[in-house]
């Protein structure tokens, strides 16, 4: 085949990374017949997550299935990372960054025995978090492509830190104390709140700043994201001559709903339960794979939603256990909620571990989304018209609630400083000001502003990806970049 090319991804294998960098390999094949694509999936050593390690199933089952373009290789090896834990390397950082040397060495391996001698090499496409990757595609002299999952504006915000501090000799949390306690960054079109910039982005400074410079060093940066969501922050970054082209080719979204068969019959129970919900009529609380909350603030929730008579789906989700990163379910919810609570709200209300999130939002009866502001969650929102009501907990997500709520205004605040990744346990929401969002979200008289924005979007989050939309002209636009490289 005439100019036949292959491209690496190396993806993180979070079910924020993974999915999302699986859904853009398969777009640019659909796109481009002369390409083909290698996947390596990683495995985390600490990382016990069931729902990664049935979707990685599902993606290699598929792979025997149907002989494509699209080759997915199996979790390398991890046993130097494995090493490290027994040698004392306890904090998550350097356990990390031992699990990234050891598969340096393996990608190296595969890709000089697999792919360097047998076909025509254009690239890596490497992950935000395993940035260091780029040291690999530069031993075999060819490009790197940043692979970012979350959206543009939070892009902006990552490397306006690292400007302040080389350019300015600054760290954004000297401003905290300051007047007006705001940061002026270019891909937000507001003043952004410095309260809201996530703690655990400010303790790992000094590797947040490296890969922002790792960054501008890429020949292109693919976003999650459309050009009509994030206008104002992809013409900013496309201004600023620092930074490589950004390409937005989203919403990349799985919504073919790959669950456990073991769910099935939980699945078909729930979707009962929606169909008998007259129109828009329930709140969806979801707060994604790492949302948890203490007993206490579970009450909160629990008095809000019924002091509100609203109908509600809720996915309340277990703490993990001591030794653990993996969420789990309550075996008797009862044990954390009010006593009572589950009958007095029977005709109104349920309360579910495991929620297919797509299907709920995509049912008619869902009339708003109660979420913790993760990238594809916001997605999957947008996607099916459903206008939400903010709660971030940690990384990315406050500046996605801030987005969505001060730029976008397709969202309700609930609460937007709220932080789990603090050094300090966050402040016990209370039950009253839960209320008046979700109040606000589902009151379709108040919020018909946040309603018809959400209508406004969905439909142009479809037309993006439609022929002669605009992610697939820069999906175009990102294989003229790709073939202007090869060497």
């Amino acid at each position: 085949m005439e100019d036949a090319i292959e491209l690496v991804f190396i993806p993180a294998p979070g079910m924020g990374h993974l999915v999302p960098a699986v859904g853009t390999a398969k777009l640019l094949l659909q796109t481009r017949p002369q390409l083909s694509v290698t996947v390596l999936i990683m495995k985390l050593p600490f990382a016990t997550d069931s729902k990664i390690n049935s979707y990685i199933d599902s993606l290699l089952a598929d792979d025997e299935k149907d002989n494509s373009r699209l080759k997915l290789i199996p979790p390398l090896p991890e046993e130097e990372a494995a090493d490290a834990l027994k040698k004392g390397h306890t904090d998550m950082a350097s356990i990390f960054r031992a699990f990234l040397d050891s598969q340096k060495t393996k990608v190296r391996e595969f890709v000089n025995d697999q792919i360097i001698h047998h076909r025509r090499l254009a690239g890596f496409v490497v992950d935000i978090c395993f940035i260091t990757m780029m040291d690999v595609a530069d031993e075999f002299g060819v490009p790197s492509y940043v692979f970012y999952p979350s959206g543009a504006a939070m892009l902006g915000l990552y490397l306006h830190l690292q400007t302040l501090n080389d350019r300015h000799g600054k760290h954004a949390l000297e401003f905290e104390d300051s007047d007006p306690h705001h940061l002026n960054i270019s891909t937000y079109s507001k003043p952004f709140p410095v309260n809201l910039l996530p703690d655990g982005l400010m303790d790992n400074a000094d590797g947040i700043l490296d890969g922002a410079r790792r960054l501008r060093q890429a020949k292109g940066v693919i976003v999650n994201t459309f050009f009509e969501l994030e206008r104002h922050a992809l013409e900013s970054l496309s201004k600023d001559k620092s930074v490589p082209p950004v390409y937005p080719i989203g919403p990349i979204l799985n919504l073919t709903g790959r669950y456990d068969k073991n769910r099935e019959s939980e699945k078909q129970i729930l979707m009962k339960w929606l169909d008998d919900q007259p129109a828009s009529s329930v709140v969806f609380l979801c707060f994604g794979s790492g949302g948890t909350f203490p007993e206490p603030q579970v009450k909160e929730i629990a008095y809000a939603l019924e002091r509100s008579g609203q109908r509600f789906l809720w996915a309340l989700r277990k703490p993990p256990c001591p030794g653990s990163l993996a969420l789990t379910e309550y075996t008797n919810p009862e044990e954390v909620l009010p006593e009572g609570f589950l009958e007095r709200t029977q005709s109104i209300g349920k309360v579910i571990g495991w929620a297919p999130q797509s299907l709920v939002l995509a049912h008619p009866s869902v009339g708003g989304f109660v979420s913790h502001c993760g990238w594809n969650s916001i997605l999957e929102s947008i996607w099916f018209g459903v206008p939400m009501a903010t709660w971030p907990m940690c990384v990315d997500q406050h500046g996605n609630a801030f987005l969505l709520v001060r730029e976008i205004g397709m969202a309700v605040e609930i609460k937007m400083d709220y932080k789990i990744d603090s050094k300090d346990p966050p402040e016990i929401v209370n039950a009253k000001e839960i209320e008046f969002g979700i109040t606000s979200l589902m009151d379709h008289y108040t919020s018909n502003s946040i309603r018809t924005k959400a209508k406004e979007i969905k439909e142009k989050s479809m037309k993006a990806l439609e022929e002669g939309g605009s992610s697939l002209n820069f999906v175009e636009s990102f294989f003229e970049n790709v073939m202007n490289n090869l060497k």
